[in-house]
């Protein structure tokens, strides 16, 4: 049973249909994670006692079984296992076509989205993002104000233009990121069809704009003084 299941990860690992497959598949879990995150923050325009409740809350979820902030660990061990994942899948698919074709075409052909094109610097900018926002609003080790709850933690940081602007394109970033992600995903699941192309595409673009425009707005908010 073990020699099987190695056998299957090998054989899904080494062909490029198999990574496809996982960067799907753990696309679409960091999608689902990002879609509840937005709803989650979405909260701080109903004040400052419901966003640090919200907060809490994920804290205390879970808390008889996994203790205390145990489901947010999960939570994260999944995330930060998917993302790893991904970004292999993502290295190796491009080292294998690079292998494959040596020397680079001389006229490179401008087919495909301007979101297919930047994935992969599209890819490095949110990277530095997660590892800034951690650092900036869970660890609280650049936020200028450390010792505050969630809501005081968000409104300290985007106080700062340079974070604000940052935040923003950052999210700009993840917008073309998983317009083209999701498409390619459903392609590659099984989901897409020469009908539904038109369909597909355009349900990924709305996916992607809804989810900048959603996160976008906090800091906006901050900066022109509406959340405070």
């Amino acid at each position: 049973m073990v020699l099987t299941q190695r056998n299957i990860v090998t054989r899904t690992w080494g062909s490029s249909v198999g990574k496809k497959s996982v960067m799907a598949v753990t696309g679409v879990i960091f999608l689902l994670f990002v879609i509840t995150h937005m709803i989650g923050n979405l909260k701080i325009f109903f004040g400052q006692e419901t966003f640090d409740a919200y907060s809490e809350h994920l804290r205390t979820l879970g808390a008889e079984i996994f203790g205390y902030g145990g489901v947010l660990w999960i939570i994260r061990v999944v995330l930060i296992a998917s993302v790893l994942l991904h970004m292999a899948a993502a290295f190796s698919l491009w080292y294998r076509a690079k292998r494959a074709r040596p020397v680079g075409y001389q006229h490179r052909s401008p087919q495909g989205s301007y979101a297919a094109r930047t994935m992969r610097w599209g890819g490095v900018i949110i990277l530095l993002f997660v590892i800034w926002h951690i650092l900036d609003l869970t660890t609280g080790t650049v936020n200028p104000d450390p010792a505050g709850g969630a809501y005081e933690k968000l409104v300290a940081s985007f106080d700062r233009p340079v974070v604000a602007i940052f935040y923003i394109v950052a999210m700009v970033a993840l917008s073309f990121h998983i317009s083209h992600g999701l498409w390619s995903a459903v392609q590659t699941l099984g989901g897409n069809s020469a009908v539904r192309q038109h369909s597909l595409k355009a349900f990924s673009v709305t996916v992607g704009v809804v989810i900048a425009v959603g996160f976008a707005i906090i800091p906006l908010s901050v900066m022109f003084g509406l959340v405070r």
